[in-house]
């Protein structure tokens, strides 16, 4: 009788375990996948066409993770059994017409209008809108965009506003890291036209160089530009940071530093974000 009884639960527990693979094959012939993420399951991949389902089935979008959460026991089975039970989305039918949001195709006629017209008629929101299609997939980024613009005011404060600012808008952090990326490009991209060139003649350049690596900055900083015998740009650092109205400066580690560059000359510059709000 042990031995019959020891089989019996051995079937259920193999009937048991089928189970749970067919759901969760269920699940990845839907291009989705799971993860315990510990608190929570979340679900990821090709999520758009099920968004309806994702959410009659309990879950919540994520937006900076840009995924589908669900609390509580593991979703597989009930997702599984909602995918089996929608119908099967033809070519033509109006379910699949539904999914199509307005947006539908934007990002290929955007991108082929820059490519035929040139970057420089778009907007500031729609070059924004543009940066965002390589960071938000599948969602309408002109909304996101637009609403960046009227808070921050140009394409420059938004780049340089920090992560509690743009938590507030949900950017999650893949945008954060091309916001500091394309920040930091624009100040590489200006220093090339005075570095290894006499600043002094060129002046205005400098003065642009400046705008550009402190223009948008919220704290306070105090760099210097080292300078060699014919004024050509050896280096620029940023020797002190502070806060929105107040940066220390040690005359020490100034000299110290220009001794260690062999600079012959120093340009000090300080900004006052309070001043430029």
């Amino acid at each position: 009788m042990d031995n019959h009884a020891e089989t019996r639960k051995r079937r259920g527990s193999d009937a048991v375990s089928k189970s749970d693979d067919d759901a969760l094959l269920t699940l990845v012939s839907a291009g989705l996948r799971l993860q315990n993420g510990g608190v929570s399951w979340r679900v990821s991949g090709n999520t758009l066409p099920h968004r309806q389902l994702m959410r009659d089935s309990g879950g919540n979008w994520n937006k900076l993770e840009q995924c589908w959460e669900f609390s509580g026991e593991d979703p597989t089975g009930k997702l599984a059994a909602a995918l089996g039970a929608a119908p099967l989305k033809g070519h033509n039918s109006v379910e699949r017409s539904a999914d199509k949001a307005h947006y539908h195709g934007h990002r290929a006629r955007v991108r082929e209008r820059v490519l035929r017209t040139g970057v420089e008629p778009l907007a500031d929101y729609e070059v924004l809108e543009l940066l965002l299609f390589y960071c938000l997939p599948r969602v309408d980024t002109k909304p996101l965009a637009r609403k960046l613009i009227d808070r921050f005011g140009t394409l420059g404060d938004i780049f340089a506003a920090d992560a509690a600012e743009l938590a507030d808008f949900a950017v999650d952090q893949r945008t954060l890291v091309l916001f500091r990326v394309l920040r930091e490009t624009a100040r590489r991209l200006a220093e090339r036209k005075v570095k290894n060139m006499p600043v002094l003649t060129n002046w205005q350049q400098l003065i642009d160089y400046c705008h550009t690596a402190l223009a948008h900055e919220k704290t306070e900083q105090f760099r210097i530009l080292f300078l060699d015998r014919k004024n050509v740009l050896i280096a620029d650092e940023v020797q002190q940071r502070g806060t929105i109205d107040h940066t220390p400066v040690y005359p020490r580690e100034v000299v110290k530093r220009a001794l260690v560059l062999n600079a012959a000359a120093l340009i000090l510059v300080h900004n006052h974000p309070t001043h430029l709000c």
